[in-house]
This record gives structure tokens, C-alpha cells and sequence, in this order.
């Protein structure tokens, strides 16, 4: 495999320093002499043009006077200089530059000259991290271009920051906690490399076992959710977020006006597998505890403590943080009851008694890890009479060697107990001065386990459907909406939306006259509810355009007009279409909810649950999801609300329909995925009980769609592309499928590996393994459909599917090209399987506006030769390796 493109920003082997100085003070002189002091094993070259030798380094006025190619060039000059330097780059082959300096963009000048610097860079291929004031750190490398004059020790951490001044900080608190960092990033504006490919390249880099992000815009959050996503699912990854609530949503629909930009940003956050954190202090701890490798199943805690008082306080804690205190199992307790004092709290927390020996400790802890119940326990020690500080804690650090679910270990007290302390550090065990921080630290990890959860889930747009929607009625009625100039669908025509994707609805029908709505009442059935029809009024009851459970004409005919004098007498500019009719839906055991649509700047849309009526924006209860939705995302939704709680069988209230309640959080998932000129709506109320669901109330609020938008562009993630999803035939009559891979092909994506022969292997991987690392396994089965694409060919087999053949692409990073990889079972060989599926994977490229798709393939591969000049590529020798061959094709 080819090394990443940003090698030469990451790791070169030659650096040109332009604006070098030995100037005191200057910025040039900082980064230079960072360089210089470090342990960097490459070559140094400094650019000046006043000045013959800097820091005792014969200069040169330009990187094109350097004999010797140069990988990197850090750019330390006046702005006004940048575009004739980076020109300089282009033309010495220079690949990465680094802006170690920052430029103001708030006068026309440095912004124009900033963009001619940026073009130029584009016409010969230079990447630019930058610019900023900090710069760019390998400590595991002894790499330093920055200007940071703290000391950065060399660890398995990277950290990625926008802003040079919260780094610094971060450093600095890092060096006093003995924290070693692989790289440190600093973004500064991201004129081109941004979040997205510092991602990709720290995924691949075998130095990083942990990735920290401080994140305060996102620029483009396709690709920083697929990178993050990527990133996550190989390395725990956590983030710190500043300006959380600075850009709130501020839509027409109660869903927009309840949902808050740091909520979304944080159910981003959660659906990419990742874990947020509020503080400096909780990004570092959380990523140690998290590259240790500490992992939990769930978040139920178990208490073990020879103090009553400390073993409350820590489960107050608890509570306080959302840890849900675990319930002992009956085998556990009886245990205990046999081995503990009698007067043990026979509960949890397990107050253990405050003489407990250390083996007293062991059992109790020991009968927790042990419970199916419990996901991790906290071990509080108190010194006192009688009791061993340091035997109980060599016990604690052997159990917790002994078992896959985490001990929290905290021992009171200060000099009484160091010597334990010292010996947690030298084991590598989670400890802390105190219960809170521990438990904090669970918390985290719970968190990031539930998160992981939700990365896994890949939905595609039409999960759980019953019947094909009518996309293209619903199309019809928003097209019919816009191109009358309106953004604002009726409750009619947000009902006929709705009825196209199957969406219980309640009928509306439209009177202009009091006389038209008896005949409709009479044709529906008393009682009735009149609501007044406005384009211009959003919330009918706030103008008192509502009337409930009319019972007869008379009333009708009285309610009808009072209705229109209320409506005209609050909003005397709205238009008044007329009223609706509406038959009034009486259910006993009725709870009504609210669905939504909220649109967010970032994002795009979110999906919204929770309790519906005339008070949700004072209620407050909502939950809110990325979409796409399954099965899954939607039981997590409704899990987090309070109306979620009154769902099931509640005093006298049966349960609600779970199963319709989930069916219409689908639909809307799919309405969203199908409907990207859908932006804000409510469904309020959605009425819920044992015999189904209902949407009494509905109003969608649309835009155009941009034109230059592929399909699902719309949507921070991308669904799963169930069209893709093919049934053919091979030559010899044999059925099969072609088909997107998803996470659940892990086990079966193993056994194709596994059983390829060694040439077949080695022709794939240019290595000869066995089988697949796990990192590699989770990298070709969970990937995003977006810049990556890998089509499966099956065939049902009695015990499941066998894969045939993969087929795959990565996009490269200008969106315009692609590099493939295409492997087939040996026993497949030769039955025309390779054509076949290269051709659905020209198809996929083309959907995602790709241009050229390009391999590598062993010379001596002929088979794949072949292939490859019968599919129309072109075939050369590889310029750095005769060994291999160089394959092109314009698509």
C-alpha cells in the first residue's frame, strides 16, 4: 500500500524553513530553532534572503536554489510573499507546506492574496496546514515546527486543535500530568487540510493509539463525520467543543425552536462513536483510561468500601452523573451473605465493614465482576484498625488482571496510603484520590460504549418499511408548493406528504363557507374539529382557530364563524384559505407526541421525538438523531425522553402501539432521506395508544433542493445505499447478489480472506497473511459509502451467504478520482465474476461524480492484466516499482 499523501506534512525527510531568522523574538527564529533542538533525523534547510547563514545553516533565497528535493516547506514570511513562495514550492516538487504564521483575513488584500496563494497550491498539487500560530508536532519523531517553547513529551496520544492559544494550554497541562503526545496539530483557519484528512492520516499512523479534538466550527460536516466515524471505529477518539450554543437553531417548527446546536452537535458526536467531553482534565483522562484499553459493557456500577459515609457519597455521585447503581443478582447476594459480617449493608453500595481484611475485599469484589449485573466496580479503601492498605491493593491490581471489566480503585487518605498509589501507577491501574473522578471516568467510558453501539447501526433510507412509499406524490405536492412561491405547506398538504409514506393520518377536508363544512360533517360523521386554513399562521390555537368535538350544525355553523372573527381579529394580514374538517378522534388511553424535523447549519437535518400538545416548548421533553433511523436509533430516541417512560403499561394505561410509534419514526427517517427539500416539520400532536398511532396535526416547511447536490447529499451521513442492492446471473446460470458491504459481513469477509490461496493472498495484500488484522476487518466492513465504497458478490448457501468476490474504492481526497481493489474467490475464478462486478463498481463511482478509477497490480498477476485491458484501462510499469503495474481508467 502506498503511503498516505500527507506523509510529506507528517513525516519528511526534508524541511526548507522559509522566513528562517535569528531574530530575537521573531517567529522565524521560535520554529526554526524548535527544529533544531529536537531529535529530527531528516534535513534542515533555512530560506533567507538578507541573510547567508542562519543558526549557523548555510541559507539559500529560495527553496528552488535547495540541490536536494524537499518534501516540506514551513512558511514563517509576511503574506504579502506567499504566493510567489508557494509558485517556488510548485515548481521544486515541494508537496506540503505549512503555514506557521497567522494571517488575518479581515482586509480584501491579505484575503485575495490568501486565495491566489490557494490556487496556486491546487495547479501543482500542494497540500497547506494552515495557517497558524502554533504549528505542527511529531514528538515520537523529534519534530517540532512550532513555536511553542514548553516541553512536549513523545506519547501515543494525538491531539488536534482549531485554536494555537487552547493548545498551548492543553500542552502545558499535558507536561504536568506526564502526558506524551505522536502528533499535535494545530488548524488554526484550515484554508485547505482540515479535520477530515488529519483523521484519515492519524488512523493509519501507527504511533497514535488515541485521537483528542478540540473542535469549534465545522466547515464541511459530510467529511468530518465520515473521517470521525472512520477514525472511531479503529481508535477511541474524544472531543472538547467550544462555542457549544453560540448558533442555536431558530426555525418556524416547535422542533426548531427546542433543538439547540450543541444538542445536535453532541448527537453527532454520539452517532460518529466518539466521546465529548466538557474540560481540559476530562479530555485527557478519558483518552488515557480510553488507549489503556479499559472498555465497559454497560453502566451499571457496583460500590465495594469499608466506609459507609465514602460508599454513599460515591453513590450520590452516581446519580448525579446519570451511573446507574447495579442490582445484585440473588446468587451474589446469597454469596455475600455467606462470606461477609453479618452486618454488611446487603446492598449496594457494599459496605463491606470498616476492619475488612484484604481478602475480605477480594471476595466481595471479586463476587461483583463476577455478577452478569455489574459492568465495573468501585473500590473505595478508607485506612483504618486493623485494615492493609498495600496486601489489598496487590490483591485489587492481580483481580483486575484476572477480568475484562474495569476496577475503579481509590484509596483515602494521603501519606498512609502512597505507597499503594505508587503501585496502581507502576501496574497501569485506573486509581484516583477521589470516588467522584472515578466514577466520572465510568460514566465516560459508558458513554463511549453506548456510542459505539450507535456507530455500528447503518441503516439505509427504506429500513423497516412495509410497502413502498409514494416518493413521487409527495414530490408532486412540494413542487406544486414551490413553484407557486410558497414554503409553508397546508395541513392538507403536509397530510398528503405524510399519506404518501405511510403515515396514519386524520382526513382534512376544506370548507369556504359554513354551508361546505355541514355537508363535510355530515359526509365524516359528528363530532367534528374545525381548524382554521392558513398559510400565514403556523399555530392555529394561538389565534383561537380551533374548535374540538362539535357535536352537531348548529354548533358547527357558530363555531365556524367565531373561528374565522378570532383568527382575523389576531392576524388581520393572514391569508385565509378557509376552514378544515376534521373528524375528532376520541381515545381514552390516548398520549400524544410530537415528531419532527429540525434543520441545523452544520448538520443538515435531525430528527426529533417527544412529548407532543399546546406546551411542549415548555415541557421541554425531546430526544434528537442523526438520521438515517433503524430499529435501534429509534428505541434510543424514545429511551431518552420522559413521555418514553409512559409508553408502556402505566397505572391504568395500557401500552402504545411500540411497533407503529416506531413504523412512523422510519417513515420520517425515510421522508428525510427521499425529501431534501424537506427542512423543518412537526407532526403535533401524534396521538399513541394500544391500537395505533395517528397524526392529528402536521405542518412541513420546504426549500429548494440545490441542484448540484448527489443523491443524499443533503445529510451529514449516508445512508445505506439499498439501490445498489442487485440480483444477476453468471455464465454458468448461478444466482447471485451484488451487494454494499455492512459491519454484520465482519465473519464472513474473514472466511473469504482465509481461504484464498497464498498467491491469491499475496497478489490482494503484496504480503502473505493469513487472515485479516481486526483493525483491518473493521476498516473494510464498516465503512461510509461516501468517499468509500466496497460491493460484495454472495450466493445463498445452505447455513447462510458465501462471498464470491469484493470489489472497492477509496476516493482520493480532490473528489475526482479514485484507487480500486477487486479480489475473487479461487474456486470463482474464470466464470466471469471480476467483469461483473467492476462494471456495478464503475456505476457507483460514476453516482458519486467520480472521473478516473486507478490500481496498482502486480507485474506478474496476469489473470488481473487481462482484466484490466479487457475493462478498458490502461496498463504501465510503475515508475518507483518494476514489480508492479500502474492501471488507469477514465469512467
Amino acid at each position: 500500500m502506498r503511503p498516505h499523501y500527507l506523509t510529506p506534512l507528517f513525516s519528511p525527510r526534508t524541511v526548507a524553513v522559509v522566513g528562517a531568522s535569528d531574530r530575537p523574538g521573531s517567529i522565524g527564529q521560535a520554529v526554526f530553532s524548535s527544529l533544531l533542538a529536537g531529535s529530527f533525523q531528516g534535513k534542515l534547510y533555512p530560506v533567507n534572503l538578507n541573510h547567508k547563514v542562519v543558526g549557523g545553516i548555510p541559507a539559500v533565497a529560495s527553496v528552488r536554489q535547495i540541490d536536494e528535493p524537499v518534501e516540506l516547506a514551513v512558511v514563517v514570511t509576511a503574506i504579502r510573499s506567499l504566493p510567489a513562495i508557494i509558485k517556488d514550492c510548485g515548481k521544486k516538487g515541494v508537496k506540503a507546506v505549512l503555514l506557521a504564521k497567522e494571517f488575518s483575513d479581515s482586509e480584501q488584500l491579505e484575503q485575495e492574496l490568501i486565495n491566489e496563494a490557494l490556487s496556486i497550491a491546487r495547479h501543482f498539487g500542494i497540500r497547506i496546514l494552515g495557517p497558524n500560530v502554533l504549528g505542527l508536532m511529531r514528538p515520537v519523531a523529534g519534530f517540532n515546527a512550532s513555536n511553542y517553547a514548553g516541553k512536549v513529551r513523545p506519547g501515543n496520544l494525538a491531539l488536534v486543535s482549531e485554536s494555537s492559544a487552547l493548545c498551548a494550554a492543553m500542552l502545558d497541562w499535558a507536561d504536568s500530568k506526564e502526558i506524551g503526545f505522536s502528533s499535535v496539530i494545530s488548524l488554526g483557519k484550515a484554508l485547505d487540510v482540515g479535520f477530515g484528512e488529519i483523521l484519515d492520516y492519524l488512523v493509519a499512523d501507527n504511533f497514535t493509539q488515541g485521537i483528542l479534538l478540540h473542535v469549534h466550527h465545522i466547515h464541511d460536516a459530510r467529511r468530518f463525520m465520515s473521517a470521525l466515524r472512520a477514525a472511531a471505529r479503529t481508535k477511541p477518539v474524544v472531543v472538547i467543543k467550544s462555542g457549544r450554543f453560540e448558533s442555536d437553531a431558530s426555525g418556524l417548527t416547535h422542533s426548531s425552536n427546542l433543538v439547540a446546536s450543541g444538542e445536535v452537535f453532541d448527537a453527532a458526536l454520539a452517532r460518529a462513536g466518539v466521546l465529548r467531553v466538557s474540560s481540559i482534565a476530562q479530555l485527557f483522562t478519558a483518552a488515557k483510561v480510553l488507549a489503556a484499553n479499559y472498555r465497559v459493557g454497560g453502566k451499571r456500577l457496583a460500590i465495594v468500601t469499608n466506609g459507609f459515609g465514602p460508599g454513599m457519597l460515591a453513590a450520590d455521585s452516581a446519580i448525579d452523573y446519570g451511573v446507574e447503581l447495579a442490582k445484585l443478582g440473588e446468587a451474589t447476594l446469597t454469596l455475600l451473605d455467606s462470606v461477609l459480617p453479618r452486618n454488611w449493608s446487603h446492598g449496594n453500595p457494599l459496605d463491606i465493614i470498616g476492619d475488612a481484611s484484604p481478602m475480605r475485599f477480594r471476595t466481595a469484589v471479586k463476587a461483583c465482576v463476577d455478577d452478569s449485573g455489574v459492568d465495573g466496580v468501585m473500590v473505595i479503601f478508607t485506612p483504618q484498625a486493623g485494615t492493609d492498605h498495600l496486601t489489598t491493593a496487590q490483591l485489587m491490581i492481580g483481580l483486575q488482571r484476572e477480568t475484562a471489566k474495569p476496577l475503579f480503585l481509590s484509596w483515602l487518605g494521603d501519606a498512609k496510603v502512597s505507597e499503594s498509589r505508587e503501585l496502581f501507577s507502576k501496574a497501569k491501574c485506573a486509581h484516583f484520590r477521589a470516588p467522584e473522578y472515578g466514577i466520572e471516568v465510568f460514566r465516560h467510558l459508558a458513554a463511549y460504549q453506548h456510542n459505539q453501539q450507535l456507530l455500528m447501526q447503518t441503516p439505509g433510507p427504506l429500513e423497516g418499511r412495509r410497502a413502498d412509499p409514494d416518493v413521487a406524490a409527495a414530490r408532486k405536492v412540494i413542487d406544486r408548493v414551490l413553484a407557486e412561491g410558497r414554503t409553508i405547506l397546508s395541513e392538507r398538504e403536509s397530510k398528503q406528504v405524510l399519506a404518501a409514506f405511510h403515515i396514519p393520518v386524520n382526513p382534512t377536508t376544506l370548507a369556504r363557507t359554513p354551508g361546505e363544512a355541514v355537508k363535510q360533517a355530515d359526509k365524516i360523521g359528528y363530532p367534528v374539529v374545525l381548524k382554521i386554513d392558513s398559510p400565514d399562521i403556523i399555530y392555529k390555537s394561538d389565534v383561537g382557530g380551533v374548535e374540538l368535538n362539535i357535536s352537531n350544525e348548529a354548533t358547527l355553523k357558530s363555531a365556524f364563524d367565531a373561528i374565522l372573527a378570532r383568527t382575523r381579529q389576531a392576524r388581520p394580514d393572514a391569508r385565509i384559505d378557509g376552514i378544515s374538517v376534521q373528524p375528532m378522534r376520541k381515545r381514552r388511553f390516548a398520549r400524544e407526541l410530537m415528531v419532527g424535523v429540525a434543520h441545523d447549519a452544520a448538520f443538515g437535518p435531525v430528527i426529533t421525538f417527544g412529548a407532543g400538545g399546546i406546551a411542549v416548548e415548555v415541557m421541554r421533553d425531546l430526544a434528537l438523531a442523526l438520521p438515517p433511523l433503524n430499529d435501534y436509533l429509534v428505541d434510543n430516541m424514545v429511551a431518552q425522553t420522559r413521555i418514553g417512560q409512559l409508553l408502556g403499561p402505566f397505572k391504568n394505561l395500557p401500552p402504545v402501539d411500540i411497533d407503529e410509534l416506531r413504523h412512523v419514526l422510519l417513515q420520517v427517517s425515510e421522508m428525510v432521506c427521499e425529501l431534501p427539500q424537506l427542512r423543518e416539520m412537526d407532526i403535533n400532536p401524534l396521538v399513541a395508544d394500544e391500537k395505533g398511532v395517528i397524526a392529528l396535526d402536521a405542518r412541513i416547511f420546504v426549500e429548494p433542493a440545490r441542484a448540484d447536490l448527489k443523491r443524499y447529499g443533503h445529510m451529514a451521513i449516508m445512508p445505506y445505499p439499498s439501490h445498489m442492492v442487485v440480483c444477476a446471473r453468471l455464465r454458468d446460470g448461478t444466482a447471485v447478489m451484488i451487494r454494499p458491504i455492512r459491519p454484520e459481513d465482519a465473519d464472513m469477509q474473514q472466511a473469504f480472506v482465509r481461504n484464498l490461496s497464498e498467491e491469491s493472498r499475496y497478489n490482494r495484500y503484496l504480503s502473505s497473511i493469513k487472515q485479516l488484522s481486526q483493525s483491518m476487518l473493521v476498516r473494510f466492513t464498516q465503512i461510509d459509502y461516501d468517499r468509500e465504497m466496497a460491493l460484495a458478490m454472495t450466493r445463498d448457501e445452505q447455513g447462510g451467504e458465501q462471498m464470491l468476490a469484493v470489489a472497492r474504492f477509496i476516493t482520493d481526497p480532490d473528489n475526482e478520482a479514485c484507487e480500486f481493489a477487486l479480489e475473487v474467490a479461487d474456486d470463482w475464478q474464470g466464470r466471469g465474476i471480476g467483469n461483473l462486478l467492476m462494471q456495478a463498481l464503475f456505476d457507483a463511482a460514476r453516482e458519486q461524480g467520480l472521473k478516473i478509477m486507478r490500481g496498482e497490480v502486480l507485474a506478474g498477476n496476469k489473470g488481473m492484466l487481462k482484466l484490466m485491458h479487457k475493462l478498458g484501462f490502461s496498463v504501465e510499469t510503475h515508475p518507483e516499482d518494476r514489480a508492479l503495474s500502474q492501471v488507469l481508467k477514465t469512467l
